[in-house]
């Protein structure tokens, strides 16, 4: 496993496949902002993000043919999410990258993410993917191609496609660098506004200088708008259910707002049943009048 900071070297373009923005502890009170088109085939079921139960909790979408995710985030504020990558060769059997990424939501902290999934795709089980796991105090992509890299991120913008973190040479990161650097991302209002306009731009007469991919068997089928700031009450979901050119985003932030409030009510029951219990105590040890006459 090689250890490297983002930007450090170009890789070649492959068949262009999701696209990711990054901007990590940059704007103000937000640790981290992310925009993501998911590309797939078209005909490919899969479910709206939703509260995931178990421990901890957790919100994302689901792949039904396989039952993993493309994205999302648990209790703890860890975000995981996937795209693919190119790699050769390709195990006859791959396990699904989307289930990979489902069980990096299953632990508490950005690094711990990051050495799971390295370990993971170190075995070669999979076809090649990047994941991406992120939380208030660490950020990192880990690469499962050729081989396995693990690219840390620096605070500030980060654009992530099939191929890899801020390849200059990949055409719709530029684009979305580009449109996204129009204006000062100083907070989680400018970067969602601008985002939104950006990863719902249909590509030109030539295929360029758009996020939305179009095509017969493959496309754009969903996009998603994240915020996870330090109030809770601050943070935003929105998911858009198809290419969001044609489909509107909807706000699922209520769904987010409660899993991250999971710990926080747990904290607090916890408190309550304490004071519950030294309150019970103090009863307990207090002599009535009945005991003073006895005695």
């Amino acid at each position: 496993m090689r250890l490297c900071e983002a930007g450090r070297g170009n890789r070649p373009i492959a068949m262009l496949m999701c696209v990711m923005a990054i901007l990590y502890r940059a704007a103000r009170n937000t640790p981290i902002l992310v925009a993501a088109n998911r590309d797939e085939a078209v005909d490919r079921p899969s479910q709206a993000p939703r509260i995931q139960s178990g421990n901890p909790r957790s919100v994302c979408g689901i792949d039904r043919k396989a039952g993993g995710t493309w994205l999302g985030v648990n209790q703890h504020g860890l975000l995981a999410a996937v795209t693919n990558r190119p790699k050769r060769p390709e195990p006859a059997d791959p396990r699904s990258r989307g289930l990979l990424c489902r069980e990096l939501l299953n632990v508490r902290s950005a690094e711990e993410a990051v050495k799971y999934a390295a370990d993971e795709l170190a075995t070669g089980a999979y076809a090649g993917a990047n994941y991406l796991c992120a939380d208030a105090d660490y950020a990192a992509v880990v690469y499962g191609g050729d081989q396995v890299e693990v690219i840390e991120l620096t605070p500030g913008l980060h654009v992530l496609t099939d191929d890899g973190l801020d390849d200059l040479r990949d055409e719709r990161q530029e684009y979305v660098r580009r449109m996204l650097t129009l204006h000062k991302l100083d907070s989680a209002v400018t970067f969602l506004a601008v985002a939104s306009r950006a990863f719902s731009r249909r590509p030109d007469a030539y295929g360029r200088r758009g996020t939305i991919l179009i095509g017969k068997d493959h496309g754009t089928v969903s996009s998603t708008l994240l915020s996870l700031a330090d109030k809770i009450q601050n943070s935003v979901l929105q998911y858009a259910a198809g290419p969001p050119c044609d489909v509107p985003y909807d706000d699922l932030s209520a769904l987010l707002r409660q899993v991250l409030s999971t710990d926080k009510h747990r904290n607090r029951n916890r408190e309550n049943q304490a004071n519950a219990n030294a309150g019970n105590g103090k009863q307990k040890s207090r002599k009535t009048p009945a005991d003073k006459v006895s005695k």
